[in-house]
């Protein structure tokens, strides 16, 4: 099922805080949202889980504009992990799994056989099998983000989007999660600040800035030393990652004192080959 934001812009208070952006999502990719802090990526994103409405433009599930399905109906179609996610009530992590399902129960309806097998599955994937029992309140920041992670899988959407799902994991669960998502066969979009780990996990990027999409595309295609001097203020050397040939990012520490990150230069980003409108068009 793929997933297609058209034209969606956020104003909120007088300020934009998405302008136009078009983005495909197609079935079983994973798409990553890049840009720096306040570019409009977690907003987006809650246009997708219906969490904001668009001021302007729509999100489409396949063939369904989304603000024609009922909540129930687009909670089974897509599921979320939020920055927001928790629970300040001590349940279970069995518990917690087992919310997932929510959408799909009518009432106090109980949980059939296949559906406690899928919980099951769900905290062996994410290797939380051994803290069933423990209360969620209990665990640490890295160990609540996975129970929440297995509680999205159990809803069986078509979409899941993820806000920042590597916070708080060690690289061990970082790498295991987005191995994860990449072999999952859904639909994914997912905001994710490290840029090595976009590059690795993504079939595509897009990246934002100041609420507008500046380039989409295959991370080789959109990873370059202009775009992250451009879009973010800092210098960058690429190399290809030795063994898959991903494109890796290597920082040096002193930033441009003349550049404010996610203020991108016009002349600079449209001299870009990748983000030339031709480029958007066909990637976008």
């Amino acid at each position: 099922m793929d997933l297609r934001l058209d034209a969606v812009s956020v104003r909120v208070d007088g300020t934009d805080l998405v302008r136009e952006l078009s983005l495909d999502v197609g079935h079983e990719q994973v798409v990553g949202l890049v840009g720096p802090n306040g570019s409009g990526k977690s907003t987006a994103l809650r246009c997708v889980y219906r969490a904001l409405k668009p001021t302007t433009g729509s999100v489409w599930i396949g063939k369904d504009d989304l603000q024609s399905l009922s909540l129930r109906r687009s909670a089974q179609a897509v599921a979320a992990l939020t920055q927001e996610s928790g629970s300040d009530l001590d349940f279970t992590v069995e518990e917690i799994v087992a919310l997932g399902r929510t959408p799909h129960l009518r009432g106090n309806e109980p949980l059939s056989y296949r559906e406690r097998e899928l919980c099951r599955q769900a905290m062996e994937q994410l290797d939380i099998t051994h803290l069933a029992g423990r209360g969620v309140l209990e665990l640490s920041g890295g160990e609540r983000q996975r129970v929440l992670v297995a509680r999205a899988l159990v809803q069986e959407p078509r979409v899941l989007v993820l806000d920042e799902p590597t916070n708080h994991l060690d690289i061990r669960h970082q790498i295991e999660l987005l191995s994860l998502l990449k072999g999952s066969g859904l639909t994914v979009l997912v905001v994710l600040h490290d840029l090595n780990l976009a590059a690795a996990a993504c079939d595509r990027l897009g990246v934002l800035a100041e609420g507008r999409l500046v380039v989409s595309g295959s991370p080789p295609e959109v990873l370059t030393p202009a775009l992250i001097r451009d879009v973010f203020g800092v210098e960058a050397t690429i190399v290809p990652h030795p063994l898959t040939g991903d494109p890796q990012l290597l920082y040096t520490l002193a930033p441009d004192p003349g550049h404010s990150p996610g203020r991108p230069p016009a002349d600079s980003i449209s001299s870009s080959p990748s983000s030339a409108p031709e480029r958007q068009r066909k990637t976008a």
